[in-house]
């Protein structure tokens, strides 16, 4: 049995703002945003700040929305088919924190492109961003990895995530993006 309390004791230590779990759909996209750009205003967050957040965020939404559907469909597709998303604030840092099914045999080639972007310097990414774009380097899901690239520039933080075995086919990502 769910303890709801201590549920909702780890929520309120770690100042989760939101949290959602299940099918990414464009209309949950467009509620999420908006109930974000709603909170961050009632905060009286900095604009510069308000318009990070809400960059980074579209971009995590996106890849979750992007690359749901890849993980291989087994018996408990539905699951497979469904992610997390939380966003919390401590101090003067926003936490976004997703989590997603991916097939295990991606794993090598996303954690290769994740390493890659975080040995990057600001201007490194900067310029490896417009190498992406102009080389038209696209994944059978149309982005060539320019999301991580983006988040880690508008971030101006190190990717952190993690990759959890699942089953012998796949794999869990979950990724933790910092902003100050």
């Amino acid at each position: 049995m769910l303890d709801i309390f201590d549920f909702y004791d780890k929520m309120e230590r770690n100042n989760i703002m939101l949290s959602f779990k299940g099918n990414i759909t464009s209309e949950l996209l467009t509620s999420i945003l908006s109930i974000m750009e709603s909170k961050m205003e009632n905060l009286q967050e900095e604009p510069k700040t308000k318009k990070k957040v809400y960059n980074v965020l579209v971009e995590c939404l996106q890849n979750l929305y992007h690359h749901m559907e890849d993980s291989s469909l087994g018996s408990h597709s539905d699951s497979k088919q469904s992610a997390i998303f939380m966003i919390g604030k401590i101090n003067n840092q926003y936490n976004i924190i997703t989590g997603n099914y991916i097939v295990t045999e991606n794993v090598e080639f996303l954690k290769e492109r994740l390493d890659k972007v975080n040995s990057m310097s600001k201007d490194e990414l900067k310029d490896y961003y417009k190498v992406v774009l102009n080389n038209g380097e696209r994944s059978d899901k149309g982005g060539g990895g320019l999301g991580m690239i983006d988040i880690a520039r508008k971030s101006g933080e190190k990717l952190n995530y993690n990759f959890m075995t699942v089953d012998d086919k796949n794999s869990f990502f979950s990724l933790n993006i910092k902003i100050s």
